[in-house]
């Protein structure tokens, strides 16, 4: 079985086939063609994920599984949530929309805040949403310089570090990202060849 991850980064499409149960290959955008930039319109994490997966099945015919992220603080009502790469503005530019969050947050006692991640599949005609969940609060200060968005000030609960200050192995143990991720993984492995 062929399925496509809508990405164009090959390394996360590496990652991904490692975990992956057998029988199962995993494809990225480029893979099967697709060079288009699939536009994100949705106000909701899974309204985009489920716009990309779609894309892909409906476009190119292939079984796939498309994500989106968004880090949702407490205090500013879940902003960034949907918009958190182009906080700051259309250029999508990390250090603009950790400067901004952290001006947003200026004086706020309240630092609660949770990274949250949908993964929509696409198989067949039926669509299937996992979410990944990591509490945290969000630093006073940048720190560390591993990872890529708003790690540097994104402190997980039970931890002393940040995103930033965590390798890869130790991120990707605790993330969002990889808590969705092994729920999809779960429900491939209990329906595939079935």
């Amino acid at each position: 079985m062929k399925l496509v991850f809508a990405t164009h980064n090959k390394n996360k499409a590496i990652e991904i086939q490692s975990l992956m149960p057998s029988g199962i290959e995993i494809l990225t955008l480029d893979e099967i063609g697709c060079t288009e930039d699939i536009p994100e319109t949705a106000d909701t994490l899974e309204g985009n994920a489920k716009i990309k997966a779609d894309f892909v099945y409906e476009k190119y015919g292939y079984d796939c599984f498309a994500d989106d992220t968004g880090l949702e603080v407490e205090a500013l009502n879940n902003e960034p949530g949907v918009l958190s790469a182009r906080y700051a503005g259309s250029a999508k530019d990390p250090e603009e929309n950790i400067q901004l969050l952290l001006k947003n947050l200026n004086n706020q006692s309240n630092r609660k805040a949770q990274f949250r991640t949908v993964i929509a599949m696409r198989l067949k005609d039926e669509t299937n949403l996992f979410e990944g969940i990591v509490i945290g609060q969000i630093t006073f200060n940048k720190s560390g310089s591993d990872g890529f968005g708003y790690d540097p000030i994104f402190q997980p609960e039970d931890s002393q570090r940040t995103f930033a200050e965590m390798s890869l192995v130790e991120k990707n143990t605790i993330s969002h990202r990889a808590r969705a991720l092994e729920k999809m993984l779960s429900y491939l492995r209990e329906n595939i060849d079935k």
